[in-house]
């Protein structure tokens, strides 16, 4: 049965052994399943594998189409909503609320092989896989966030790595030192909802603000102007470019040795190890994020699309290439090539091969983190709308272009209105 003269798919009677989950027969494939994806270090590795899916699939291959983030959004987009060309398209924690709700992509349990355990996946990323009670892709990579420090500055001021946030704005302040060129944080000011406003979501969750209650904005709350006035307020103590900066301003000047502590995602850590970017090798602790902070999920994966797979069994083969994808036997040897980033499930994490590789008290730190890493954002195909505008109005406070905070938050909240009011129209 061809698909798209590229995918054909037909029962056999011969069970392969890894039998797919929901089916009483096992799967064989041909052809080629179309992958539209963003370049990770873990999927051209696993390229090189391309022989044993074979095998495995009983005669099926695998084309990947790489786009840069920005790109691979908006084309994921359009050809899920139009044509759909591709079998399984990589999707993130941003847009997996519009995919699924649009019905773009199918259910990922429904098709994911019961033998390659999704359940072993961190649960953070399996948090942010989820929209409305349902994985929908299968992690890449992804993470929470850790409070990473500088164990010589703080063995040195005699200050204990913090476990709650008063304890954290102290040590932020007392190691503090500009004129020795260190400064006690580094944060993000930079526009943007993935940018300023991701990292100003844990304080608003962890002082118990919300989005909505009902179809209501209530982020004008006592917890947004508190996580606001908390943020803006650490800004006093971050580095220098920082206030216009995001990930690479923050991340670059804790690397380059001029920040005491930050609270940032996981990438961050493979980054901290690498003695090629890496001015702070084995001066590096980690922890939770202090309390009551949220640890800011988010995860990038493989989700099966609805529009090229129109069978069951097609939809069954783009399982068991995820599925293959992600499984552990790949994870190993994405450990085993250094790909930090790239390492999504508990069993790999809590190994010895971890820990001899990367420490056990990192591996100690990334297990107690995914225990409070949240979905921060709201899970909504209109959440880039809302955080963008949020993070035009942060930028403008964090630079002091503008002072009011109860105001802009207020201004927020009638923004959302009107989200909502285009939603019922």
């Amino acid at each position: 049965m061809a698909l798209h003269n590229r995918l054909s798919v037909y029962l056999s009677g011969v069970l392969l052994s890894t039998a797919l989950a929901g089916s009483a027969f096992a799967q064989s494939c041909s052809g080629s399943i179309k992958v539209l994806a963003q370049t990770r270090d873990g999927l051209t590795l696993a390229e090189k594998y391309k022989g044993e899916f074979e095998k495995l699939s009983g005669g099926a291959t695998f084309d990947i189409d790489y786009l840069n983030e920005n790109d691979r959004r908006a084309k994921t987009k359009a050809d899920a909503s139009t044509v759909g060309k591709y079998n399984v398209y990589y999707i993130d924690e941003a847009n997996v609320a519009l995919f699924a709700s649009s019905k773009w992509i199918v259910p990922l349990l429904d098709y994911y092989p019961k033998q390659y355990d999704y359940s072993d996946f961190d649960p953070g990323r399996q948090k942010v896989a989820t929209y409305d009670g349902k994985p929908w892709f299968a992690p890449l990579t992804g993470g929470g966030d850790l409070l990473v420090y500088r164990k010589d500055l703080l063995e040195k001021a005699g200050v204990q790595p913090p476990k709650t946030l008063d304890e954290f704005i102290a040590a932020v302040k007392k190691l503090h030192d500009p004129a020795n060129g260190v400064y006690g944080i580094a944060l993000r000011g930079q526009r943007g909802s993935g940018a300023n406003v991701w990292r100003w979501m844990p304080y608003f969750r962890g002082f118990g603000g919300n989005w909505f209650e009902g179809n209501t904005p209530v982020f004008d709350s006592d917890a947004a102007v508190k996580a606001t006035n908390t943020y803006l307020d650490l800004f006093k103590y971050s580095a220098p470019g920082t206030q216009t900066g995001s990930w690479d301003e923050s991340v670059g000047a804790f690397l380059s040795g001029q920040v005491a502590m930050l609270v940032e995602s996981t990438p961050l850590v493979g980054l901290a190890l690498d003695p090629k970017v890496s001015k702070v090798v084995g001066k590096v602790g980690y922890l939770p994020p202090p309390t009551p902070l949220t640890g800011g999920g988010y995860g990038h994966g493989l989700a099966i699309g609805a529009k090229a797979n129109k069978t069951e069994q097609a939809k069954a083969c783009a399982g068991l290439f995820i599925g293959w994808v992600t499984s552990k036997e790949n994870e190993q040897r994405r450990l085993d090539a250094d790909q930090f980033s790239e390492l999504n499930r508990t069993s790999i994490m809590t190994s010895d091969g971890f820990a001899k590789k990367y420490g056990a008290d990192l591996g100690k730190a990334l297990a107690d983190t995914a225990k409070v890493t949240a979905v921060n954002f709201w899970q909504d195909p209109q959440w880039p709308d809302l955080g963008d505008h949020w993070g035009i109005e942060l930028e403008e406070l964090v630079t002091g272009t503008r002072k009011d905070v109860k105001g802009s938050l207020d201004e927020l909240n009638e923004f959302a209105k009107g989200l909502m009011a285009k939603r019922k129209s």
